[in-house]
């Protein structure tokens, strides 16, 4: 029995809904374990698509149990209205098959509205988020003033816990001119929601202990991607979570002992959504072509994400940063009608060549990529199920692929449909 963490080892978008519903059915729980809801997993299950933003892709699938951690922040609306929508595509939820760790953190109207503030009024210094709240809900978190799951269950604590995160977000607020937020209605509109999201709560870290003395095999499921690491990515330009693959631990509270495998989705080419700096970004027919043929919109946001060439130094980087055991290399097909295909294999700043991409965003934002070049197969490769099957110009760009980040390919995707996968190592019995 593995427990395996699901991990973006790009800017996110890499296509992780897909794996983990494929990996989830084999999995008996399905674990999310930080981010928000402005992360989404689309699936397609059997012509049906299912475009998820904080349940677990598990809870599609039934006799799974679907974990929301600690280290995710929980929009409470957001999460009912989620429910409510999947419920209407015949999919079951109850409190047996979906729960939510009591010490999440909530993510209330005016950690929005912040969120919005600070974006509108930072000019060419935005961040690129996806104004729902999620920064100033974790600022909340670490100062120690937030609303979490449990404060749902007493009204007189919930009224004192109210007074401490308002006295420091209506400071905020008056600075900068703004009104400030009344308590009284957010009060009552808490209790009024307050059972419906009780019936799913639970010490998470102890429902997972019970699971894995029962031997149940545990799927923890990232969000975003290791580049938007609050540590590790491209700061400032990232979410305010940690995404690397340790965060599973800390997220669920499952300890780190926990982890048997790291599986790392990795597009076949880039994509980034927001500001930020971007080493390999094609801003020409190229890019569009990729951004056309791969459907590169958010999820959540319908924004159009910026597409560029593989870019091997990064992947190479996000991987020892994440520990990943293996790649899961996904939209292999988006490429087919490519003359040549390009892989960044070093970058120059200033003269100087660099094998990564070094912590200071103004250098950063001067790297030029260094590539190597691949011949094109101009050929389809959907749904090949077989290595040996795929054009031999595509069996040879994979295999440089591999070679340059170090780490084993385990799985190659050649559609959107979960079946369109070319196994070469299952994470789950290794």
């Amino acid at each position: 029995m593995k427990n395996v963490v699901v991990v973006g080892s790009q800017w996110g978008d890499e296509g992780k809904g897909k794996i983990v519903d494929w990996l989830s059915s084999e999995a008996d729980v399905i674990v999310r374990f930080q981010g928000g809801h402005n992360a989404g997993h689309t699936l397609v299950i059997d012509g049906v698509v299912y475009k998820l933003r904080l349940l677990p892709s598990g809870i599609v699938r039934k006799n799974k149990i679907s974990i929301i951690g600690n280290g995710v922040v929980v929009d409470p609306w957001a999460l009912l209205d989620e429910i409510d929508e999947i419920k209407s595509k015949n999919v079951e939820v109850n409190s047996k098959n979906l729960i939510l760790s009591e010490a999440a953190t909530l993510i209330l109207p005016f950690h929005k509205e912040m969120d919005e503030i600070r974006e509108d009024s930072a000019g060419k210094s935005k961040i690129g988020t996806t104004r729902r709240g999620i920064g100033p809900a974790y600022e909340d978190k670490i100062g120690r003033r937030s609303i979490r799951v449990m404060d749902l269950a007493s009204e007189n604590n919930l009224d004192k816990r109210l007074d401490v995160v308002l006295n420091h977000h209506n400071a905020i607020r008056k600075g900068l001119g703004k009104t400030e937020f009344k308590k009284e209605k957010l009060k009552k509109d808490l209790l009024n929601i307050a059972p419906q999201i009780l019936q799913f709560s639970q010490p998470v870290w102890k429902k997972i202990d019970e699971l894995k003395s029962q031997n149940k095999k545990i799927l923890f499921e990232g969000a975003q991607g290791v580049l938007l690491d609050v540590d590790h990515g491209t700061y400032p330009f990232v979410t305010s979570s940690n995404t690397v693959a340790s965060s599973a631990a800390t997220g669920s509270g499952c300890g780190i002992n926990s982890i048997n495998y790291v599986l790392g989705i990795t597009k076949a080419y880039t994509t980034r959504v927001g500001e930020g700096p971007f080493p390999t970004e094609l801003t020409d027919e190229i890019g569009d072509l990729l951004g056309t043929r791969g459907k590169e919109f958010g999820t959540v946001t319908s924004r159009k994400r910026r597409c560029g060439w593989f870019d091997g130094v990064l992947v190479r980087q996000t991987l020892k940063i994440s520990g990943i055991d293996g790649i899961a290399l996904t939209k292999l097909d988006v490429l087919d009608e490519l003359d040549e295909i390009k892989m960044c294999i070093a970058y120059e700043i200033n003269g100087k060549k660099f094998d990564y991409l070094p912590a200071s965003v103004d250098d950063q934002f001067m790297v030029k990529p260094i590539y190597n070049s691949f011949k094109g197969w101009k050929s389809s490769t959907v749904g090949i199920k077989k290595f040996e099957e795929l054009p031999e110009n595509a069996k040879n760009y994979i295999k440089e692929l591999e070679k340059f980040v170090e780490t084993r390919i385990s799985s190659i995707s050649t559609s959107p449909e979960r079946n369109d996968t070319i196994l070469i190592q299952d994470p789950f019995n290794i």
